[in-house]
């Protein structure tokens, strides 16, 4: 079934229903702007004159920022410093209207990503992070954190430090739906996921021998015991592997950054599946926005009105 206006506006509908929590790295995406006019006398690099800064919400907190631009009551657990950062984070999530359940630790930074970009490309990117996993007091409150009522789960695991065994293990006595957007090397946590949304090259790392897609993708559901799979093609769109298999083509128009792209996809997967809608329209909505998305820079969202413009 391909997506018209009306099939969209009943989804978004259905959304406003759902409640979600997500639960992952938290990341802070700062980007620089500026102009490169002449390299220093200094060193053989080029000189960036500065002309404004913007702030966004990466890692877990950008999943949860995809839900709730599209309507969704969306909830979000993870971990941030004592440092300037938790409030440039707290501050955004109020804004996205993002119920905040982030717990402080004293012993690590805020993850943030500084990109410095000029004419439109990223020169350099600063990382600020700790990737020890989280442990006494923190954890406790992490897991303390999961017990709200909701509809699903999602883990956004950006491998630092947050997804655990002990949280999964708690996710998965909740019996409800989860999906979990991987790092190859946590792959021992994610068993039993509902859903589980690799790109190419995670559920390579995942499997240590060469495989085409279709053998890889079923082998890994297999060994993962996942209900679904959803492996992520970049240019070439979703190979959905269910009880069938089948490829979604892709539906950007322009590919200016794929950064985040991953986050919108297992976001509207999820809400499309809780919201009750089959795999087909689910895949095809999640191409759509990605679509949007990687049209964007950097770390970015899709609104109900740019999804309807889109299929103008």
């Amino acid at each position: 079934m391909s997506l018209d206006k009306g099939i969209v506006l009943n989804i978004l509908e259905s959304f406003k229903k759902l409640k979600i929590l997500v639960v992952g790295d938290i990341i802070l995406d700062r980007y620089v702007f500026g102009k490169v006019e002449r390299i220093s006398p200094e060193a053989p690099v080029p000189i960036v004159e500065v002309e404004r800064e913007e702030f966004r919400l990466g890692g877990s907190a950008n999943v949860a920022h995809n839900l709730s631009a599209l309507g969704i009551k969306t909830f979000l657990v993870g971990v941030v410093g004592q440092d300037y950062g938790r409030h440039i984070i707290r501050g955004l999530l109020k804004e996205a209207k993002i119920g905040d359940l982030t717990v402080e630790d004293p012993k690590r930074p805020t993850t943030e990503k500084t990109r410095i970009v000029a004419l439109s490309q990223q020169l350099l990117r600063i990382d600020y992070e700790s990737r020890e996993p989280i442990e006494g007091n923190t954890l406790e409150k992490v897991l303390e954190k999961l017990d709200i009522p909701v509809d699903g789960y999602i883990v956004s695991d950006y491998a630092k430090g947050v997804i655990n065994r002990r949280l999964m293990e708690r996710i998965r006595e909740k019996k409800s739906f989860f999906s979990v957007d991987p790092r190859p090397q946590n792959k021992s946590l994610y068993f039993g996921a509902s859903l589980m949304t690799p790109n190419e090259k995670e559920a390579k790392g995942m499997i240590n021998q060469e495989e085409g897609l279709r053998a890889l993708g079923w082998r890994l559901k297999r060994e993962l015991s996942l209900q679904s799979l959803a492996i992520t093609l970049g240019p070439r769109g979703i190979a959905l592997f269910d009880k069938d298999f089948k490829v979604f083509p892709a539906k950007a128009k322009q590919v200016y950054d794929v950064s985040g792209a991953g986050d919108t996809v297992v976001a509207v997967l999820t809400a499309c599946i809780l919201a009750g809608w089959d795999w087909d329209i689910a895949c095809e909505l999640a191409n759509l926005c990605a679509g949007i998305v990687v049209g964007k820079l950097g770390t970015a969202v899709v609104t109900p009105e740019e999804l309807l413009e889109s299929l103008e």
